[in-house]
């Protein structure tokens, strides 16, 4: 699974939660192990590991948890 710097990041219900800002690789194996995604409107930094996402394609990444899921948290 490749994650890229600037992909869109959207909840398995398709809202948008924001856009990767940096990608932590594993340095033996050059994987990602996780990343952040900056959400612009609300200034806020999230992490999430390669086991919270659901699909990446077409410069988007899924995410297998929804917002609410992640606010309540």
């Amino acid at each position: 699974m490749e994650i890229e710097y600037g992909a869109e990041v959207i909840d398995k219900n398709g809202k948008v939660v924001g856009t990767v800002d940096y990608v932590v690789r594993n340095t033996w194996t050059g994987e990602v192990s996780k990343f952040m995604v900056r959400q612009e409107e609300v200034g806020n930094e999230l992490f999430f590991l390669t086991k919270d996402v659901l699909q990446v394609a077409g410069g988007k990444v899924k995410l297998c948890i929804s917002l609410n899921e992640l606010s309540e948290n």
